[in-house]
């Protein structure tokens, strides 16, 4: 059994917090964030097939990947690494190509527990409740727990 997600969108507030723990140390759970191999074998839903075009995760970098579903459609995404932190703090832009006119930017925190385990907790504020509300309707939640899924059973191999 998974560790559960927990995904908050507070009504009235153009704002998203997630929370997941894993299994694995904070040095493992970081590396699957930064290397583009391996975000493209966990990130989104179940079924998906990623295709990392720009994937450089450094203060500055820029990231961009397509994902097609079993049907053939194609999901484009794209951000800005604003400020990386080894181990410890990503903070970047995100933007579903889909919806180009709603930039949300996104920090992410990971935190070491006992027994070897990490807790990651991102926030994400984006233009407006609309456009969080649009996320949320569009799948956001069916991609974050399918995709933290197959990153447990990554740190877990």
């Amino acid at each position: 059994m998974s560790n559960p997600v927990t995904i908050d969108a507070p009504e009235g507030l153009p704002f998203i917090e997630i929370v997941r723990e894993f299994d694995a140390p904070v040095e493992a759970v970081f590396a699957a964030y930064a290397d583009p191999e391996l975000v493209r074998q966990w990130v989104g839903p179940n079924g998906y097939e990623t295709t990392i075009d720009v994937y450089s995760l450094e203060t500055g970098g820029r990231w961009r990947y397509v994902q097609r579903n079993p049907a053939g459609d194609e999901f484009a995404f794209n951000g800005v690494f604003h400020r990386v932190v080894p181990g410890d703090e990503i903070v970047q832009t995100f933007e579903w190509e889909g919806l180009p006119e709603y930039v949300s930017i996104e920090r992410l925190l990971f935190a070491a527990l006992e027994g070897g385990r990490t807790r990651v907790t991102g926030w994400s504020v984006f233009p407006s409740v609309e456009s969080r509300d649009g996320m949320v309707q569009n799948g956001m939640e069916h991609g974050v727990v399918e995709g933290y899924e197959r990153l447990d059973a990554l740190l877990a191999a």
